[in-house]
């Protein structure tokens, strides 16, 4: 039986400090916080999405992982109705330096606008709008 996918559920990142980073992610990009399972562990959810935070440390022998459990290895990319302007002033407002940005890209409706930064991990924000004529 052939199937499609229909949208992204969650990601796993992987961090050093989950306390840090849930509050990173929490102060700058707006997520709620949630624990959930039977051992507490801390979810990021923002629209009809979440992260989940593993400790790189954890006990990888009790959910399937991906091969390499390294913090800071991921680039994902948030989309806002913001402008990349009050992007880089809430950014730079919050202590995070801009890595890059604002720059075009390519994202999966169109073209959009994106603004760079990096996570407590080192893993690569990117943060961006869909452009409006």
């Amino acid at each position: 039986m052939r199937f499609t996918v229909d949208r992204l559920d969650h990601i796993v990142l992987n961090c050093r400090d989950v306390e840090k980073t849930a509050s990173w992610y929490q102060r700058v990009l707006g997520m709620d916080r949630e624990e959930f399972g039977e051992d507490r562990r801390t979810a990021l959810k923002f629209g009809g999405q979440k992260l989940n935070l593993r400790p790189a440390d954890a006990d990888t022998a009790r959910w399937a992982t991906s091969a390499q459990v390294a913090p800071g290895s991921a680039d994902v990319c948030f989309i806002t109705a913001v402008a990349p302007p009050d992007v880089i002033d809430h950014l730079r407002a919050c202590g995070v330096a801009v890595e890059l940005g604002p720059v075009s890209r390519a994202g999966a409706l169109g073209l959009m606008t994106s603004v760079y930064c990096r996570d407590p991990d080192g893993n690569l924000v990117e943060i961006a709008c869909y452009m409006t004529d």
